[in-house]
């Protein structure tokens, strides 16, 4: 049986981003170790993997890379839950794939293992790379020793165009052409110095599996340059690429498997082979999904963070089957990303499951984690703190920490304006990850919040405006003019967002329609099942491996700030605020007040220290 495969990395923006270091910490007392297995009491799978003739190991939006914050590849580390859940590293889901692969032999099919894009950011493994450094390539060493078949571009491998140009020197050759990024090119100087645009990795490749099935992949995402998927499918190596009717076709690519553009490249291939069994692996929403275009193809995403590793598995039949227009019978499974779970479904146990590679690739990474100072410690959380799994504002909120307590102490540290009263207001999307009770280190201040945004201020604002902003900020009481023109603000904030990648919003819809859907409160309540993500999609059967209590979820503003001064209206504060908000605070404070027109001129720096040092900063003076 021959079997080719189009495997599309389908991006459609380009981002800056930006490194973050901390020049504040200095105690180095904890350390990142091997964890004794097992530390927490985890669930087994519900059920035996299906296989089919065809299988596929995926992941997605690892976000492995030691420079931004938590590092991923170690695995989650906390106790609470749903951190167990995640705990497993690298080197165990190497050793996992290893198993897997073996399996596949034995059971006479073929397993293809494939990314679909974001190993940079998010990690201090891939983020917390000293100065000097390129950001996620010391990582990277690690996960070029796994067997990727397809690896996709994503969009936080396009930050900065040194970054981009390592994948494109280092990481992609060293792939043979598995690296693919069909719609997404990288300027660089031929051999007479002048400046051309080619692709970061291949187009599409074509190869044959174990099994002897022909596959042809493709795949998509200035410096680095990014062409819209509706013209991509219309160039002329596209066309050629899918001339050849194979035994199916696999998309993967950057994008959301739901609300997304993967109908345009879905569309494409069906005018040209209408009955030819697609598979489409996607990403960079961060929530698990699944649903089917038509009757013989599937499409899947698979989480986030190392969290969720996806399964997804196909009866193909024989290449005569290939023209049958019946409906294909596919099986996708959503796999928490822990040694029970690999143990479980690669028939090993805690004795046998190790392999020589994952364990090297675990002492390499911690290694690595000692480097780059991971485990410097800043204090020791006395309890959890989540985004949006407690209600903001409370006790139990991240965002309340981060702007009622760590930002008024951190900020105003050595500050002469620190005696002057003030409200601060920052973007709820600036805090990425929850904080768990127990050590809180380097690594666990870059995930919670890793975006290096400066703090501007404007002085001698009446408390009574100042107290309007934010408010204001989240169309509380607007008027429908002031909602119409902060919904223009908003859409230019929403794309800024997307620009650093965050994505969270999505994120966080699926979380809350995950809890509605399946009575979360009802089932927390019950204390029957640990916390985990609980998932409904399009596709047919149940997803996950592993039944849990729905994660809880609370709406959050778009944007937090400080308790209010107990002063007069009349009393001149400052307002202080992150930069990246400044355009429309701008904008809103000339439509809460107009006596004065403030400008950028009116702008100034408040402080030296940057959003992503406010909680190591609090921790060390709050919870040593």
């Amino acid at each position: 049986m021959h079997l080719s495969l189009l495997a599309l990395a389908a991006l459609n923006f380009a981002f800056t981003a930006k490194s973050c270091s901390d020049e504040h910490a200095h105690d180095h007392s904890h350390a990142h170790q091997k964890r004794l297995f097992p530390q927490t009491q985890l669930t087994k799978p519900t059920r035996p993997l299906e296989w089919g003739d065809l299988n596929i190991i995926h992941t997605t939006d690892t976000h492995g890379k030691y420079e931004l914050g938590v590092c991923w590849l170690l695995g989650h580390q906390h106790a609470s839950f749903p951190e167990p859940n995640y705990s497993g590293d690298l080197g165990d889901f190497a050793s996992f794939v290893q198993h897997m692969k073996q399996l596949a032999i034995e059971k006479d099919v073929d397993l293809l293992l494939v990314d679909s894009g974001d190993l940079h950011d998010g990690t201090g493994l891939s983020d917390g790379f000293p100065a000097g450094g390129i950001d996620a390539h010391d990582a990277n060493q690690f996960i070029k020793q796994l067997p990727y078949d397809i690896m996709a571009i994503g969009n936080h491998e396009l930050y900065d165009y040194i970054n981009t140009w390592d994948m494109y020197t280092n990481f992609v050759p060293a792939l043979g052409g598995k690296y693919l990024s069909s719609n997404v090119n990288i300027t660089v100087f031929d051999v007479n110095n002048n400046t051309i645009d080619v692709p970061v990795g291949n187009r599409f490749r074509k190869f044959t599996t174990r099994k002897g099935r022909k596959i042809t992949s493709l795949g998509n995402d200035v410096n680095t340059t990014v062409q819209s998927v509706a013209d991509m499918v219309k160039e002329q190596w596209f066309a050629d690429a899918i001339a050849e009717e194979p035994d199916l076709f696999l998309l993967v690519g950057h994008m959301p498997v739901s609300r997304d553009n993967w109908p345009t490249v879905f569309n494409a291939v069906r005018a040209v082979h209408a009955q030819t069994p697609i598979i489409i692996l996607g990403g960079h929403s961060h929530i698990r999904d699944c649903n089917q275009p038509d009757g013989r193809s599937m499409a899947l995403e698979s989480g986030r963070y190392m969290e969720t590793i996806g399964w997804l598995s196909a009866n193909l039949g024989s290449r005569s089957d290939v023209d049958s227009k019946n409906n294909i019978s596919f099986n996708r499974r959503y796999l928490d990303q822990n040694r029970v779970t690999y143990e479980y479904h690669s028939q090993q146990n805690n004795h046998s499951f190790d392999t020589v590679q994952g364990q090297s690739i675990t002492q390499g990474l911690l290694n690595l984690a000692k480097k780059y100072d991971l485990s410097m410690l800043f204090g020791t959380a006395p309890q959890d703190y989540t985004i949006s799994r407690n209600p903001y504002p409370s006790n139990g909120s991240s965002l309340t920490l981060f702007i009622n307590e760590a930002a008024p102490y951190s900020l105003t540290l050595n500050n002469t304006r620190a005696n002057i009263s003030n409200i601060m207001i920052t973007n709820s999307g600036s805090q990425r990850f929850d904080i768990y009770s127990g050590t809180f280190d380097k690594n666990d201040q870059i995930s919670a919040s890793p975006f290096t945004d400066a703090f501007m201020f404007i002085k001698d604002l009446p408390l009574g405006v100042a107290q309007e902003v934010l408010p204001a900020l989240n169309t509380a009481g607007a008027d429908e003019r002031r909602k119409r023109d902060l919904s223009e603000v908003l859409q230019v904030r929403e794309r800024e967002m997307e620009k650093r990648g965050y994505i969270d919003r999505r994120y966080m819809e699926w979380l809350d329609e995950m809890d509605r859907r399946h009575d979360g409160a009802v089932k927390r309540a019950s204390q029957n099942s640990t916390l985990g993500y609980v998932t409904s999609d399009s596709c047919p059967g149940v997803g996950d491996d592993i039944l849990h209590a729905p994660l809880a979820s609370f709406d959050i503003p778009d944007f937090i700030g400080s308790d209010t001064p107990s002063l007069s209206n009349d009393t001149l504060i400052d307002l202080v605020f992150v930069d990246f908000i400044q355009e429309q605070l701008l904008e809103i404070l000339n439509e809460v007040q107009n006596t004065t027109t403030y400008t950028d001129s009116n702008v100034a720096s408040y402080t030296d220290v940057l959003s992503n040092a406010v909680l190591g900063l609090y921790a060390q003076h709050a919870w040593n």
